[in-house]
């Protein structure tokens, strides 16, 4: 896929990649619509997997899609907004947390943070969004805020992502044998799409606003 140079490129790449998704997830709902029960027991657990299998790709692709849309542009540090420094220096900061580094080592980082205003961000660290396969909403408010994106619009759907569609995808990943209920179906498509609107919606927001951009 194409790099995303321009406001419309970002808008059109992650519009492409959630309709797809959005096409599975109606069509395999359709599909438990149109079954008999004993089928529809089978695929609504297929539709569990598939729904957060869409929230973590999706969320990874856009999130990923912005980072890389802002670093095309060569912007320095302090034309941008304050996250993306915090950004470029956190996993510097977690490599001398988990090392024996000396008082010079960590003094030398902080000057280089002191003194990072007119380097120019061009660089994608992927670790930054990490799913960690279990797109929990502690790792997405982490990946929320690598991006600035503010997490209390999705807050009430803490319970929705943690206990409804990913622990209950964990339990059939593993084989068990986890009861969905029909009566769940609407839930389970329509906020898992309607998580993944929102989040696509808030980045396209700072992007067409140039909130990226320091005030």
């Amino acid at each position: 896929m194409s790099k995303p140079y321009l406001d419309t490129d970002f808008s059109v790449q992650i519009t492409e990649d959630r309709t797809w998704r959005l096409k599975e997830i109606s069509d395999l709902k359709a599909t438990v619509d149109r079954s008999d029960a004993q089928s529809q027991r089978v695929l609504l657990r297929a539709l569990v997997a598939i729904c957060y299998a869409h929230w973590e790709g999706y969320i990874r692709f856009a999130a990923r899609k912005y980072i890389e849309f802002v670093a095309i542009k060569r912007k320095k540090f302090s034309e941008l907004d304050r996250q993306f420094v915090r950004n470029y220096f956190l996993p510097r900061l977690a490599a001398l947390s988990t090392s024996k580094s000396s008082i010079s080592e960590r003094c030398a980082l902080i000057e280089e943070i002191l003194n990072s205003a007119e380097r120019r961000f061009s660089r994608i660290n992927e670790n930054l969004i990490n799913t960690k396969a279990n797109l929990n909403f502690d790792v997405f408010q982490d990946i929320c805020l690598v991006c600035s994106v503010p997490v209390e619009p999705f807050a009430d759907k803490e319970d929705f992502i943690d206990r409804f569609l990913l622990k209950r995808r964990n339990s059939i990943a593993h084989g068990e044998d986890t009861f969905i209920e029909i009566k769940d179906i609407d839930s389970i498509t329509n906020d898992t799409i309607a998580l993944m609107r929102s989040f696509g919606d808030a980045l396209e927001n700072r992007v067409y606003l140039k909130s990226y951009l320091s005030v």
